[in-house]
């Protein structure tokens, strides 16, 4: 095919391939031609967090990264994390503390989420959570819903009380 590159990757623990364009951004690759919707386009700059995704084990922007970038590499959209229970308190946190609204800030908010949970043996201070999280743009919530879930699970996996 002229003017396209071939890639492979692997998407919530599938291999893919696929031809692209050179410029065509990870999520519009991931939603169009994958049909995995969870993840959003809202600004397009990178500044909102609507498009956050895992590459490789890192929150990534992407609309920032180019499908050709994520040749080779692991990637996990809300979809797949979702599929593995990965999330599955977090979500059932979010809707119990009202902390989505309109939902197109939420796969960012819960990948994020997820990413400063991982691995920790402590309680993150609200004022840490409110710094993770800060890339990720909320227009609904007013963010302290999202604060109060994230800051229950923190406590709830490592045994203690919000």
């Amino acid at each position: 095919m002229t003017g396209t590159q071939s890639i492979t990757l692997h998407v919530n623990g599938e291999a893919v391939h696929a031809h692209v364009e050179p410029r065509l951004p990870l999520v519009d690759f991931l939603r169009e031609h994958l049909g995995l919707t969870g993840t959003h386009v809202g600004c397009a700059h990178g500044v909102c967090g609507a498009c956050s995704l895992r590459v490789d084990g890192r929150v990534v922007r992407g609309c920032l990264m180019l499908a050709v970038q994520a040749d080779g590499a692991t990637v996990e959209t809300l979809e797949g994390l979702s599929e593995r229970v990965a999330l599955a308190d977090l979500q059932d946190a979010f809707h119990r503390h009202n902390a989505l609204q309109c939902g197109f800030c939420t796969a960012g908010m819960l990948l994020t989420a997820a990413e400063l949970l991982e691995a920790r043996d402590s309680v993150p201070a609200r004022a840490e959570i409110r710094a993770h999280i800060s890339g990720n743009y909320c227009r609904c919530t007013g963010y302290q819903a999202i604060v109060d879930a994230v800051a229950e699970v923190a406590a709830n996996r490592i045994g203690g009380q919000a």
